[in-house]
């Protein structure tokens, strides 16, 4: 390997970075490094930026290069591992990135299968098998049905963790309990982590998975749940999740409904200065503004 991070290392909590962009619509580095120095103080196990959270088909190449850059530098010396997201729907172009990114300093990337124009399971394959074979450090293969529209069998992820040890898989379908368990079944050895906002993360661990990926706009309430859940005190591990649940079961409605939600919580917080959103978004209501009002108090955010 070609840093400290394997595989079985890759666990814990590791939520996707959110993109912050000034009230015109454009990047906000100030408050992109703010929010990354947040994060490394919340506990978090890592963070991964360009994920679907980040807003990633919002962003031109020259601001993906340069928001890389300022993420691997700013988190340097920091105990969170770095992901970056290769998210090119064209083989040579993610293999390319993936490179790129190792160069660069990323600990471990994440891989979204192409899906645009409903490519052959067989050349979704060829994809990922490709990024793989470019690179040596952690790869989370991400499987996102509900987002992308492709539809992957678990046996045919379980082929990839079989052929590559490097693979971690960050299932999201709705609901994932049972997909993970035949994965598992036929791929004992793969790492699993959750998505989807972590609203099955406590199901997700008891079915074997490492960890959960959710939003980063109340890490700290992930974090506390993953620790109760490692040091065995599971009803208080169940009592925190199930005080958030109606908030994540209602922003998971829509992916853009909770990026909104997730990124206007970070504004209330201070965290950054504007809870602009590309567009097309998700315009919140005046109850959706005061359920996030709620939030921050339930949890002392």
């Amino acid at each position: 390997m070609s840093n400290a991070y394997d595989a079985a290392s890759i666990a814990g909590v590791n939520p996707i970075v959110a993109m912050p962009f000034t009230a015109n619509g454009d990047i906000d580095e100030r408050s992109f490094v703010r929010l990354l120095e947040h994060l490394a103080a919340t506990g978090a196990d890592g963070v991964t930026l360009f994920g679907i959270a980040s807003e990633f088909p919002k962003l031109s190449d020259t601001e993906r290069d340069r928001l890389a850059q300022r993420f691997i530098h700013t988190l340097s010396g920091s105990p969170l591992f770095r992901a970056l997201s290769v998210t090119d729907h064209s083989t040579e172009l993610a293999v390319k990135r993936a490179r790129e990114y190792q160069a660069l300093g990323a600990d471990a990337l994440m891989l979204l299968p192409p899906f645009f124009l409903q490519p052959r399971p067989q050349a979704i394959q060829e994809h990922i098998f490709a990024v793989l074979e470019a690179v040596d450090i952690p790869v989370m293969v991400q499987y996102a049905p509900g987002e992308t529209g492709l539809s992957v069998p678990p046996e045919q992820l379980a082929a990839v963790a079989t052929r590559y040890p490097h693979a971690v898989f960050k299932i999201e379908c709705n609901p994932p309990v049972e997909y993970t368990r035949a994965f598992l079944a036929d791929a004992p050895q793969a790492g699993v982590l959750n998505g989807y906002a972590g609203l099955y993360m406590l199901q997700m661990l008891e079915a074997g998975a490492r960890g959960v990926m959710p939003g980063c706009s109340f890490t700290e309430v992930y974090v506390r749940i993953y620790r109760h859940w490692q040091a065995g005190e599971e009803a208080e591990a169940q009592a925190l999740h199930q005080r958030l649940l109606p908030w994540i079961q209602q922003w998971m409605s829509h992916c853009e409904y909770i990026i909104q939600a997730e990124k206007t919580l970070l504004y209330r917080r201070g965290i950054i200065a504007s809870d602009y959103c590309r567009h097309p978004g998700w315009p919140l209501t005046q109850a959706d503004r005061q359920a996030i009002a709620r939030l921050i108090e339930e949890f002392s955010l």
